[in-house]
């Protein structure tokens, strides 16, 4: 069985994990929500080697995930975690360091709003969180090429589609996260960083 490769992940992880440096950079533990083929956890355990880094996804796709570990083992990448962000327990586990990428687009929204509540629990005081992906702005898209995208995503499945950054900010802002840099990426994607600085909102 052949593993489960992304091109775009491929393409993205060299930029992305520059960025990552920096801002994960005397951090300890990471966990990344929504491992997908398990290309950027193995990239990026191999390229911060300082850092515990944590896969997770639904079980469906660990098969894949551990194909990608044991071809190209890292001392401190985890085997993944199931965590179904709408059924799943979360890790007992605190982080300083939480990422996901391309998630939040394809999640329905009370799941992206789970994942947030989630992150605001796990996540300590000082750690950092980077969202990875497209999005809109006022209302906006930016590019013709995420015009298109977002119209796919709807036609595939009305609950999916590029987020309202506001509305983002506001899920991190309730979670008790800073928006600290909002980085310009290629492909016109971005990658978002927010710290927490204060216990999550009781709702």
């Amino acid at each position: 069985m052949d593993k489960p490769f992304s091109q775009a992940c491929a393409n993205n992880q060299g930029v992305i994990g520059d960025i990552l440096l920096r801002v994960f950079a005397g951090k300890f533990k990471a966990l990344e929500i929504g491992s997908g083929t398990g290309q950027h956890g193995v990239f990026f355990a191999r390229q911060l080697p300082h850092l515990s880094w944590q896969m997770s996804d639904k079980v469906q796709n660990h098969v894949g995930i551990n194909q990608w570990i044991n071809d190209d083992p890292v001392a401190n990448l985890l085997p993944p975690l199931a965590l179904d962000v709408l059924t799943d327990a979360w890790p007992s586990d605190h982080y300083d360091a939480i990422y996901t990428a391309n998630t939040a687009h394809i999640m329905p929204w009370n799941a992206v709003t789970a994942m947030f509540t989630g992150i605001g629990e796990r996540l300590l005081l000082g750690g950092v969180f980077c969202l990875y992906g497209p999005m809109k702005y006022l209302g906006l898209l930016d590019a013709p090429s995420n015009i298109a995208f977002d119209y796919r995503l709807r036609q595939q499945h009305a609950h999916q589609g590029i987020r309202e950054f506001h509305d983002i900010n506001q899920l991190a802002l309730d979670a008790g996260l800073a928006l600290c840099e909002d980085i310009s990426m290629p492909a016109n994607n971005r990658l978002i960083v927010w710290q927490k600085v204060d216990v999550p909102k009781l709702v």
